[in-house]
This record gives C-alpha cells, structure tokens and sequence, in this order.
C-alpha cells in the first residue's frame, strides 16, 4: 500500500523486501500478495508483473489499518496563517481553507458552503440598474452577499424606491430566507399608502417566493475548489478520459454539490472510495471531508483525489482544517 501510494508504480514482491525490511524472503511476500490478489486485495495491471491495491484495500486500510498522527507545528501554523489572513466572509474564508489543503495535501481542495435557507438576512438594497430594471442586493450573515434582477414595468421613482427598502428591511432583516418565503405576505399586508411605492411593493408580495429563492438555486454555486492542476500533473490522469471526468466534476459542480450536502451534517471524517460514490463519474476518486459550523449552520471542508492518497497526512490535515474553519466562523 505504501509503496504505491509513494510512488504511483506497482510493487513486486523483491521491492518491497527491498524498500521495508519484514524479515522475510521475496517468496513468502510473493505468496502472500498472492493470497492478497484471490482475496481482492491487490491486482495485476496488465503492463507489469507487480501489483497494486484495490478500492477493497484501501477501504480496509482505512477503517482498520491506519495510524492517523496530530500535525506538525508547522503545518498547523502554516494552516492557521492562511485560512486567518483577508476578510471574515464565510465564502472568503472557505476559499483559501481550500487552497491551502491542495498545496498541503497535493489533492483537490474544496469546501461547500452552508445552505443559504437557514442564513440571516441582515440588510438588503435596492439599486436602480435602468428604467425597467432594479438589483435587489441581499447580504447574508456571515458575509454572503446575493443579487437578484427585478423587472419593472414602468419609471418608479428613486424616493419610492429608498421607501420600499425601508419597509422591507425593517420587516424582513433579521430572519432566515426560508422564514421569509414562507411569511412574506402577512409581513407586508399592511404595508399601504405608501404611494408611487405600491407597484413597486406589490412585486414583492406578487414573486417574494421567487426572489427570496436564493438557497437552492445556488447549490452548485456553494462549491469552492482549491486549484485542479494540482490533480492533472497525478499519473492517474495522464488518460483523456480521466482528464475529461476531473474537468465535468470541477466545472460543473452540480453532482459534486449533491454529494458534500449530503455529508453537511456527518460529525467527524467522512471517506468515501471510488465505486461507494455510486457515480460513474467519481469513479475513481476518493473524497475525504469533515464537516465545519457556522454558528447553527453546517457545511463541509476537505479534499478530492485519487483513490492513490496518503490518507493519513490528508485526515490529520482535513480534520484540523474543519477544526480551523469553525473556530474562525464562531
């Protein structure tokens, strides 16, 4: 296991009486990895006589096998240093907590931010873009900041425009988004004579549903990825095909979304193996992720590879990063 993991080539039996001193023959390694093989443990690629571990392999090694060691005070400065430095947005900070695992980890970095649902709004703004045209500007606790286009059919004036921002933050700030949809129009029935503001007003109550609808329609946009070249220099890679299945999962992201979401709420390291993704895209790939809060909300932290992954360096890595990230969000 280690020996492939070190080196990306496939090991013999002398190699690795070579390389790790057990105190027996090559021959006794040699049937033992053959043992190994009949079980589903190890197997031959066809262009060499040594072998490589299976997913089967590394599944055992990590639920039984491996010996995760606390981080050297270097790494832990280096961490601390990186994610700490810049602004305190959420989505700032889970951007170079990714970036720093992929340089630590020589893996894919990545994060998924919390969903926005649960989020506080703390303020919004209404901006004039043209005569037909305003952004509704929502900014979120924790830094997030959301627009969305409002179409208008006629000229509003700037003063009933300032009036409707008024009535709405003193009505909705301070509540989560799902909150919001689900009250809108009782919070804003009696909202009236407010003037040339009404139509405006009226578009609110009319689509708040929609307009406040900016926790699920950005899934995919709630992925932060470290840098990906880290991956494509991988001999794992080096194939079209395994090229074209990284650049569908980083440019995409929707399926990538899907699967962190679903460990949002998992305490502790989640590792997940090649085919246990049950996608044929992220076969292949191991995940290893843990999750982060954010006051009462939840996301992950952590990395994505090749199933070839010194996992012990990885969680040790992951899980102070985790640790990191809460720690600055709370």
């Amino acid at each position: 296991m280690r020996s492939y993991v070190e080196t990306a080539e496939p090991a013999g039996s002398r190699t690795i009486s070579r390389r790790f001193g057990l105190g027996v023959s090559p021959a006794t390694i040699r049937n033992t990895m053959a043992d190994l093989e009949e079980k589903g443990f190890l197997f031959h690629p066809h262009t060499s006589a040594g072998r490589i571990p299976t997913e089967k392999a590394y599944r055992v090694y990590v639920d039984a096998l491996i010996r995760v060691e606390p981080l050297a005070a270097v790494e832990r400065e280096r961490l601390a240093e990186d994610i700490s430095a810049g602004g305190s947005a959420i989505e700032t900070i889970l951007r170079r907590a990714a970036q720093s695992l992929g340089v630590l980890t020589q893996e894919l970095g990545l994060a998924l931010g919390p969903r926005l649902d649960q989020t506080i709004l703390q303020k919004l703004e209404l901006v004039r873009l043209t005569s037909a045209k305003l952004i509704l500007v929502l900014t979120l606790r924790g830094g997030t900041v959301r627009t969305i286009f409002i179409e208008i059919s006629g000229e509003i004036a700037d003063d009933a425009i300032a009036e409707v921002q008024q009535v709405l933050n003193e009505r909705l700030a301070g509540h989560s988004l799902a909150e919001i949809r689900a009250t809108l129009g009782s919070r804003l029935r009696d909202a009236t004579g407010l003037g040339g503001a009404t139509e405006l007003l009226n578009i609110f109550l009319q689509e708040g549903e929609q307009l406040f609808d900016v926790g699920t329609a950005a899934e995919d946009q709630a992925v932060v990825l470290g840098q990906a070249s880290v991956l494509a220099e991988k001999p794992e890679f080096a194939s079209g095909e395994s090229m074209k299945r990284l650049l569908t999962l980083t440019e995409t992201r929707t399926q990538l979304a899907a699967v962190l979401r679903d460990r949002a709420s998992t305490p502790g390291v989640s590792i997940t193996i090649g085919d246990e993704h049950g996608s044929a895209l992220l076969g292949g790939f191991t995940l290893v992720t843990a999750e982060y809060k954010a006051g009462s909300l939840a996301g992950v932290i952590g990395v994505i590879g090749p199933t070839r992954m010194p996992y012990e360096k990885v969680i040790s890595l992951v899980t102070h990063t985790s640790s990191l990230v809460t720690d600055l969000l709370t």
